[in-house]
């Protein structure tokens, strides 16, 4: 039986805690979590187009089967990925050097885009103890589980079992 293919998305600068832990439990054996990280697919190098990096991205998307979004203080304010801030943008000519297609959206709100379009199981894990959707992107904010991270306000105690159901339904 082959493992599910998840697709992990999450500010990897301020929410990597979470992955870390998502990871940890499914390369333990006192755990049950089992799956394949999508991310060991294929690699796209960071010094590469912005363009290219999202077509791998998108790539790894169209081989998964679930979704898993992080949702932490900063989601909605990420910018890394939007091609105004690629070196190969002219602001002036609002073009490509390469001639790509301009696309002002960055990684996160491609992938959660992607994520909708593909009809991917969505899970949105907040890195808090309550779920405030107002942090989530809005075109993930009313669809798929949303579950947070801890159980307890100093965010010690994690949800195991809240996230393993999740993954599982």
């Amino acid at each position: 039986m082959s493992k599910t293919i998840i697709y992990i998305a999450a500010d990897w600068d301020n929410d990597i805690r979470i992955v870390n832990q998502l990871r940890k439990w499914n390369n333990s054996d006192n755990y049950s979590l089992d799956f394949s990280d999508a991310h060991d697919l294929r690699q796209a190098r960071d010094t590469s187009l912005y363009c290219s990096i999202k077509s791998s991205l998108n790539e790894r998307l169209k081989a998964s089967k679930t979704f898993v979004l992080i949702v932490g203080e900063h989601t909605n304010n990420l910018t890394k990925g939007k091609c105004c801030y690629c070196e190969h943008y002219n602001k002036y000519t609002e073009k490509c050097s390469h001639n790509n297609q301009i696309d002002m959206m960055s990684y996160i709100e491609y992938e959660s885009g992607r994520a909708w379009y593909h009809r991917l199981k969505l899970i949105i894990i907040y890195n808090s103890n309550v779920v405030d959707r107002n942090k989530c992107p809005k075109i993930l904010r009313y669809t798929g589980i949303h579950i947070q991270a801890f159980k307890d306000s100093d965010l010690t105690k994690w949800n195991y079992e809240g996230i393993k159901n999740a993954l599982e339904d």
